[in-house]
């Protein structure tokens, strides 16, 4: 690297304020989880109820409930009601995308 890019490497770097360090941490913080995970992943394409995602994903309506909470707290999935039923979708491009690109490493290493 010669001088004149270090400088311009050295002017564009700005750390990252506390909001972002922690928005950032919750993020990744929700995809270490692999129920978490396996949620998101049912959700890419289509939006499913709590029932549907429960036997979708053989878990217990109470564990899907409260790793919804968890997702929508951080924004990365949003709901809309249906007279009772609650219908849950993917709220985030970006860590959607991340999450299938993350995936997609896995199955072809």
């Amino acid at each position: 690297m010669d001088k004149h890019e270090e400088i311009v490497e050295q002017e564009t770097y700005h750390d990252l304020d506390e909001e972002t360090l922690f928005v950032v941490s919750q993020t990744f913080k929700a995809l270490c989880d692999p129920t978490r995970i396996r949620i998101l992943n049912l959700l890419f394409h289509k939006e499913y109820s709590v029932n549907e995602i429960a036997e979708n994903l053989h878990l217990r309506q109470s564990t899907v409930s409260h790793q919804l909470r968890f997702l929508k707290n951080l924004r990365l999935v949003k709901y809309r009601r249906a007279g009772t039923t609650m219908f849950y979708s993917h709220d985030d491009e970006h860590v959607m995308n991340m999450l299938r690109q993350t995936i997609d490493h896995a199955c072809h290493s």
